[in-house]
């Protein structure tokens, strides 16, 4: 399967989705980073192909090879991907899935219903086209109302009040300690074991300590992203 995260407007949470929903979940998909000015997957040490809007050929070859891909594009390039695709013939036929992240911000659900009417007009059908609505709150109605709406008028697209992912505190902690889902959920170090050791340097102990409660967090996470993933392939 290969899916590409878009979005015309940033801090949505593209590279957080590609690399904390997907890429776990996509049997170690490559990830290529769409990017030349913000941070990406590689940023928390995961192997990306990092290409520019402009490098769609390059990224073509590279998909074409592949069985599973991630494609993470940045809001700075996200112009010039959307033009490729309409000007390869059939390119958008390449990629399986387009996941539109979008958070409750008037600015951010203006952008997300132009980057899904630009999706559409060059010839993606609804079922391709799929909304993970994130950062969410409390629930998808009350915040969402303008990209709901939207469906509602031009059914244009594939929604699923399931596909969403809450405001957590794990997600902002991952990217302060450099860290990726995946990475965490592989850790194997008994950290609760280490802290039994009150002569360990304190310093230490306040990292264990911490990553121990991370690793807590990461679980209970978790179980909700394998609903959202399921849910946003049905």
């Amino acid at each position: 399967m290969k899916v590409a995260v878009v979005n015309f407007t940033g801090t949505v949470g593209k590279t957080t989705i590609a690399v904390n929903l997907l890429s776990p979940r996509m049997n170690g998909a490559p990830i290529f980073a769409i990017e030349s000015i913000n941070k990406t997957a590689e940023g928390i040490g995961l192997d990306v192909e990092k290409l520019r809007g402009e490098e769609f050929r390059e990224l073509l070859q590279r998909i074409v090879i592949q069985d599973d891909a991630i494609i993470d594009v940045g809001a700075s390039n996200v112009e010039d991907f959307m033009a490729n695709l309409e000007s390869f013939d059939s390119a958008h036929e390449e990629i399986d899935f387009y996941i539109v992240p979008v958070t409750s911000g008037t600015k951010e659900q203006q952008e997300t219903i132009a980057m899904i009417k630009s999706l559409s007009a060059i010839g993606i059908p609804a079922e391709k086209i799929r909304v993970v609505f994130n950062r969410v709150q409390r629930e998808v109605i009350s915040e969402f109302p303008m990209v709901l709406n939207f469906h509602s008028a031009q059914p244009i697209f594939t929604l699923n009040l399931k596909c969403a992912i809450y405001e957590n505190e794990l997600f902002d902690a991952l990217s302060i300690n450099n860290l990726s889902f995946e990475g965490l959920m592989a850790d194997t170090t008994d950290y609760k074991t280490l802290l039994k050791n009150k002569d360990a340097d304190p310093e230490d102990r306040a990292q264990w300590s911490d990553m121990f409660g991370l690793k807590l967090l990461c679980n209970g996470v978790n179980k909700k992203l394998d609903v959202v993933y399921d849910n946003l392939f049905l």
